[in-house]
């Protein structure tokens, strides 16, 4: 038993089809339902008849016909005939004929004479109607297609009967209507014309929004922003659609299912239109039927009248025309199906009228089905292709991240970087929070792994962003927000995904005066474009690439001659070209990182400003150049550090300006007495060598600082060490030393002192001496603690300061 409520489901998931039917699909309908009504009304004629025929005695027979008698005159005599005149013999019945009889007769005359095709009209006319309409609701109901049709037809009507979807899409397009009413009123009427049918009539309804100037004005004084949960169901219908199309424009099953039933509505057309006018003639008024009954009646020939002959004879006429009429629309509906366009369906025309331009085009299944709405209503498609925008999409992403992530949430992320800046470092989010433009604390903004980014011009409220990095992220920046940054803007890091890919906002930077980009390739292939960029930049003074480049490009050395700061990472592939070098003459720093290079650059010794050379990560072996570095007289800082350098020549005592040594990581066994000529070194790196001893000479460096002997096989310290009095960290880890020796004491700066992996047995109770040395600075084996004096061990336990 099919209760009430399971008859009412249906009729909705009936109804809710409506809108995939498009035209032709309404008018066949109706035809079909109009055909239905011509078999009910011939069959109920039919059942209703006593009888269907009436059948009298033929008396006369002429030329094996029955006939009336005038008819036989008329052809033996060749004379006008009178009906009204007496006949020349009277017509007699010989015996009178029971009911019973003749209701016989009619029925065997009935059956034996009366041509099929009026007999089954009705019939025919039923089964002719129910083959249309299955035809009809064929698709709607097969496996492959109902589910995705059903499943189309749901996310359709959530997308239209969400209040919370409508007002999201309504602020959308009051914001680019309010930019485009600053352009030109009458654009924006004509931009917002398509989007208005109907709205009046369904605002709570329809998720399409008013034109822009109401939406603009009405729209932004009633709605409310969407709050998180709303938020998450439109981002939920966003996803649904999206997961819809992917499936669906891969296959074109509703497309051949639905070209199928029409071919088999055009092959029935044909049939019936081929067959029912010739049949129709067959169905008369008179028919002459013989029946060899005579022993019984006294006659085997009768007259019998067809009483639905002329009734039947119009229903089929008419019933003619309505399948020409539906086999003409069936036509119409293959040709329309045939069409190669079906196979896509672009809003081109929704492009040009509205303010959504990313609308994408789409295929196969996905594009039949639109193609069906738009047949049906026009509106249907357009309001749909909101949701196939990426505009609306976005905002309803932004409108749920601000949600999300508060003021209060934003703060909590503020850190102190290592410069002792305010940093917020935002990772993995589907945007930029509006609220981050509310904190005008920060200077440095980080944006890392963020697929799209939009500044908009309230970061002008930054007013101490000072840094910004973008790490594989794609950011957009409105005008007014670039001409802030233009302004504000010191420091930019950029990291790339795509290579070759630089952003043309970055040339606008003016004040920019620090440029780190990685994964980006500047080399000779830049357009003009990119290079007069580069060339506007004239307050840039540091410069960082991180690429693979067989040459330092053109760009950097032509029209940036001003640069200070030079870094390069080149990940390991080989540096070939490097005689441009020479035109950097107001190089301070140069970094030459995993270039590949075999030998030092002569071109470096032409760079007569040059403080600072890095050249880590590197294949040297032998820094036989280092002489020439005398020619570079303000050079303070050499790091040669992560190479395969296996010694260092005596030359280097000739770098009488050397502040700081980066030799470690090499494969370094002795040390040149040389090297403690370079009396203003005060920084000093020797770690992960191959020593086995230090000369007793490092006593002349009286400036020494810092110095590390990590990861050597040292076994014994020179006293002269302990004569650089200004030492304040020792990192002494790692080696084979047997004792630490007792001059220790003497080194009062000393803050650091690094000796654990050694073999030492104790501690010199003479730490006492170095008061600037804490407990947190001091690494060592925990039981060699134990070996000191007890005042010594509690006042570096008691002090909680960090090295």
């Amino acid at each position: 038993m099919i209760t009430l409520t399971e008859l009412k489901c249906l009729a909705d998931a009936q109804s809710s089809y409506h809108i995939l039917k498009p035209w032709w699909d309404v008018f066949w309908y109706y035809i079909t339902l109009i055909m239905l009504l011509v078999a009910v009304l011939a069959g109920a004629l039919q059942l209703t008849q006593s009888r269907v025929l009436c059948c009298l005695p033929c008396k006369v027979e002429f030329d094996n016909h029955c006939a009336v008698p005038w008819d036989i005159l008329k052809a033996s005599v060749n004379v006008s005939f009178d009906p009204g005149t007496p006949l020349p013999f009277p017509l007699r019945i010989q015996n009178d004929l029971h009911r019973q009889q003749y209701s016989y007769i009619d029925a065997v005359c009935y059956e034996k004479q009366l041509h099929w095709f009026a007999k089954f009209f009705p019939y025919l006319v039923l089964l002719h109607t129910l083959i249309f309409a299955a035809c009809s609701n064929f698709w709607l109901h097969y496996p492959s297609t109902s589910s995705r049709l059903e499943h189309f037809v749901a996310i359709l009507h959530k997308c239209f009967d969400s209040p919370w979807t409508t007002r999201a899409l309504s602020e959308t397009v009051a914001e680019q209507s309010g930019r485009t009413l600053t352009l030109s009123k009458s654009k924006v009427l004509l931009s917002s014309s398509g989007c208005t049918a109907d709205i009046d009539s369904s605002k709570q309804s329809l998720p399409y929004p008013q034109s822009g100037l109401e939406s603009a004005g009405i729209e932004s004084s009633t709605s409310s922003v969407l709050d998180k949960k709303e938020g998450e169901q439109a981002k939920a219908i966003f996803e649904k659609v999206k997961r819809f199309r992917m499936h669906v424009e891969q296959k074109d099953i509703i497309y051949r299912v639905y070209l199928k039933q029409i071919i088999v509505k055009v092959i029935l057309f044909v049939l019936i239109i081929t067959y029912v006018p010739y049949f129709l003639s067959y169905i008369t008024l008179e028919i002459d039927c013989s029946v060899d009954v005579q022993a019984f009646t006294g006659y085997k020939r009768y007259q019998c009248v067809y009483s639905l002959a002329e009734i039947f004879k119009v229903l089929a006429s008419f019933y003619v025309i309505l399948v020409l009429l539906y086999g003409l629309t069936s036509s119409y509906s293959l040709w329309w199906m045939l069409r190669s366009s079906l196979k896509q369906y672009s809003f081109e025309a929704l492009r040009e009228k509205s303010n959504y331009s990313d609308i994408p085009d789409v295929r196969n299944d996905f594009a039949f089905i639109l193609h069906l709405a738009d047949q049906y209503d026009p509106l249907y498609s357009k309001r749909f292709s909101i949701f196939l925008s990426e505009v609306s999409e976005n905002k309803l992403k932004q409108i749920n991240l601000n949600n999300e992530w508060t003021v209060e949430k934003l703060k909590s992320k503020l850190v102190k970087n290592s410069q002792d800046k305010v940093e917020l470092h935002l990772f993995m989010l589907n945007g930029l929070p509006d609220n981050v433009f509310e904190l005008t604390e920060i200077e440095v903004l980080s944006l890392e792994l963020i697929p799209e980014v939009k500044l908009p011009s309230t970061i002008s409220q930054l007013v101490n962003l000072k840094e910004l990095h973008v790490y594989h992220s794609s950011l957009v920046i409105d005008h007014p927000a670039l001409a802030f940054l233009e302004e504000n803007l010191k420091i930019l890091r950029l990291k790339f995904t795509e290579m070759g890919k630089i952003p043309r906002w970055l040339f606008h930077l003016k004040n920019l005066k620090e440029l780190y980009l990685s994964g980006c390739v500047l080399p000779e292939q830049l357009s003009t474009m990119q290079m007069e960029g580069f060339q506007d930049l004239k307050n840039l003074r540091t410069l960082y690439l991180k690429s693979s480049l067989s040459r330092i490009p053109q760009v950097v050395t032509d029209l940036l001659p001003s640069l200070q700061k030079l870094s390069l990472d080149n990940e390991g592939s080989k540096l070939v070209v490097l005689n441009n070098l020479k035109k950097m003459v107001n190089l301070k720093c140069l970094e030459l990182i995993s270039c590949d290079l075999e030998r030092i650059p002569h071109s470096i010794f032409s760079l007569n400003n040059l403080h600072e050379l890095n050249l880590k990560e590197n294949n040297l072996k032998t820094v036989e150049e280092i002489i020439s570095f005398q020619h570079l007289q303000n050079l303070s800082c050499l790091k040669l550090w992560h190479n395969n350098i296996a010694y260092i020549p005596a030359q280097i005592g000739a770098l009488s300006n050397l502040e700081q040594l980066f030799l470690d990581h090499n494969n370094i066994e002795n040390l040149p007495l040389q090297l403690f000529l370079c009396t203003k070194l005060y920084y000093l790196d020797l770690s992960y060598n191959h020593l086995t001893f230090i000369p007793e000479e490092i006593q002349y460096l009286s400036n020494l600082q810092y110095f590390a002997v990590t990861n050597n096989n040292i076994e014994i310290l020179p006293d002269g060490l302990f004569q650089c009095k200004k030492l304040q960290c020792l990192l002494l880890g790692k080696n084979s030393l047997m004792s630490l020796s007792p001059h220790v004491g003497e080194l009062s700066n000393l803050t650091h002192l690094e000796v654990i992996g050694n073999y030492l047995e104790m501690l010199p109770p003479e730490l006492e001496g170095c008061q600037s040395l804490k407990r947190s600075c001091l690494i060592v084996e925990e039981n060699l603690l134990n070996t000191l004096p007890l005042p010594v061990t509690e006042r570096l336990q008691t002090c909680l300061d960090k090295c």
